[in-house]
């Protein structure tokens, strides 16, 4: 690749880090990037994303005071318990139905459930999944992440949400991490603070359903709870403790805003060409039913008034 081609892509990372860049603005320059092949750094990028988001993550933490956090995690704790028992027995059924290879179908509706991308790499080896058998379930999971991104607030707007409504419905039913934060912080602050908390209290549940079919399958694989979920506590707790230092913990959050926005373009460059043509149209089918199925409820729910 020229360093003509590098150098673009570079000044197109810069511009994403100005003041004002929406979320999925910079989701779509790196997904053009990535489509068109123009992407010269894609294993790096890629570890960069997953860096950059979990930074990030870790600096939204400094901006919430602890007891917010313990409160929105417990008001989510049985919806969010309740979403992943039903999109796992709704994944095994379509699974079945569309005749979906058993440990692709799995990966495919934990990946739903739970947490997207983490929740497949954490499960894959528990269940003895080949890597194609992951690569094709993070693929489907990945393209649907990018589609929620952008439809998500859009949705929002149009059904007249409120930024905690978008914010309980953007962390229960968006697969991904980047992809909740990214449309939460598209619908403004409120949204962004409670779709982080939701979604990490979803999060954690990879360790006891890794820890299940482990022994399910009697494999010896250990389960470890993701750590930027530990330390997004942890500054939660310090924002706590030392309260009279709220103008940098505002700074602090306010530059973990400008790091997820670059994560995602990142996180954009990674949707190659090459990665949707292993996504199958049964895996596809399977995955969309899935998200459109938790994400119609959920939005109902909340609609009413449920949670």
């Amino acid at each position: 690749m020229s360093n003509t081609a590098k150098i673009i892509f570079v000044i197109a990372a810069a511009f994403c880090l100005l003041p004002g860049i929406n979320p999925a603005l910079a989701l779509g320059i790196g997904i053009l990037f990535g489509l068109l092949g123009q992407n010269p750094w894609p294993q790096h990028s890629a570890k960069a994303s997953r860096i950059l988001l979990q930074t990030a993550v870790v600096g939204l933490g400094f901006g919430l005071p602890l007891a917010q956090v313990w409160q929105v995690g417990r008001e989510s704790f049985s919806v969010t318990l309740g979403g992943i028992l039903f999109t796992l027995g709704l994944g095994y059924v379509l699974g079945r139905l569309l005749h979906i290879p058993a440990r692709t179908s799995i990966l495919i509706a934990c990946g739903t459930a739970i947490c997207g991308g983490s929740a497949i790499a954490a499960i894959a080896p528990t269940i003895r999944a080949r890597d194609d058998e992951a690569a094709i379930a993070l693929a489907t999971v990945f393209t649907l992440n990018a589609v929620a991104l952008v439809l998500f607030p859009f949705v929002g707007h149009y059904l007249n949400m409120g930024q905690e409504q978008f914010g309980t419905w953007a962390g229960i039913a968006i697969h991904d991490t980047s992809s909740v934060v990214g449309a939460a912080a598209s619908y403004g602050s409120v949204a962004l603070e409670r779709a982080t908390t939701v979604k990490l209290t979803r999060a954690l549940w990879i360790v006891p359903l890794a820890l299940a079919a482990s022994a399910l399958t009697k494999t010896e694989s250990r389960v470890k709870v993701p750590l930027f979920i530990v330390l997004f506590v942890v500054a939660a707790a310090i924002h706590t403790l030392i309260p009279q230092a709220q103008p940098l913990w505002q700074l602090l959050s306010i530059g973990a805003k400008h790091i997820m926005v670059l994560s995602l373009f990142f996180i954009g460059s990674g949707l190659s060409r090459a990665l949707l043509r292993q996504v199958g149209l049964r895996t596809f089918t399977q995955g969309g039913m899935l998200w459109l199925a938790i994400s119609g409820i959920t939005v109902t729910l909340v609609q009413v008034g449920v949670i």
